[in-house]
C-alpha cells in the first residue's frame, strides 16, 4: 500500500511538472482537435496562494465555473474523492490541488471515448514504476454535482495510478475550494 501511494505521489509530481512545461510552450496540438491552452496564466494563476476567508481562489468572475456548493467528505485514506461527469462519463477522481491539470488514467480516458493511442505523446512522467508517456487532451466538460467547468485541460497518463486526479485545471476555475476538518467544499 505504501509503495502504491509513493508511486501515485511520484506520478502526481511528474504530471504537474511535465504538463506545466508543456502548457507553457504549446499553443495547440493539431491531432483530432486536441488543444492545450497556454494563454490562461493570468486568469488561472496559482489559486492556492490567494487567501479568501476560509479558502483560496484567484479566478476572475468571468472564468469561474457553475453555481452551487458541493461538500465532499474525507475518505478513510485521508483523501477527498469526487464522482465527476467527464464528457458524459461518470469517473471517480481524487481531488488533488497539487496537480496542475486533470490527470486521467488510460482506463478512464477510454471510458470517456478518447482513443488514447491516437493522442500525441507530449512528454514523459518519471514514476516509481519508470517513465510513462503523457498525452494532453482538452475535455469539453467536467461536472461535479452541478458545478460544471467547460474546456478543461487534461492529460492521459499511461501509468497504474489507480485513480484519475481532479487537478487545478478544474479547481482553479471555481469560486472557492475550502477544507474544514474532514469536509471539502467546492463553490
Amino acid at each position: 500500500m505504501l509503495g502504491r501511494m509513493l508511486g501515485l505521489a511520484a506520478v502526481v509530481a511528474a504530471v504537474s511538472i511535465g504538463m506545466a512545461g508543456i502548457a507553457s510552450r504549446t499553443a495547440s496540438i493539431g491531432n483530432a482537435g486536441v488543444a492545450a491552452d497556454a494563454g490562461n496564466d493570468d486568469a488561472n494563476g496559482n489559486w492556492t496562494t490567494t487567501k479568501r476567508r476560509h479558502g483560496w481562489s484567484s479566478a476572475p468572475a468571468a472564468a469561474r465555473g457553475g453555481s452551487g456548493e458541493v461538500r465532499i467528505g474525507r475518505a478513510g485514506d485521508s483523501h477527498f474523492y469526487a464522482d465527476a461527469d467527464v464528457d458524459g462519463a461518470n469517473i471517480r477522481m481524487m481531488v488533488d490541488s497539487g496537480a496542475s491539470i486533470v490527470a486521467l488514467t488510460r482506463r478512464d480516458a477510454e471510458a470517456i471515448g478518447i482513443d488514447v493511442d491516437r493522442l500525441p505523446v507530449a512528454g514523459m512522467a518519471n514514476t516509481a514504476g519508470g517513465a510513462v508517456p503523457m498525452r494532453p487532451v482538452m475535455l469539453d466538460s467536467v461536472e461535479v454535482d452541478g458545478i460544471e467547468v467547460r474546456g478543461v485541460q487534461a492529460a492521459v497518463v499511461d501509468a497504474d495510478m489507480g485513480v484519475s486526479l481532479l487537478g487545478q485545471s478544474f479547481l482553479s476555475r471555481l469560486d472557492a475550494v475550502n477544507i474544514e476538518g474532514d469536509t471539502m467544499t467546492l463553490r
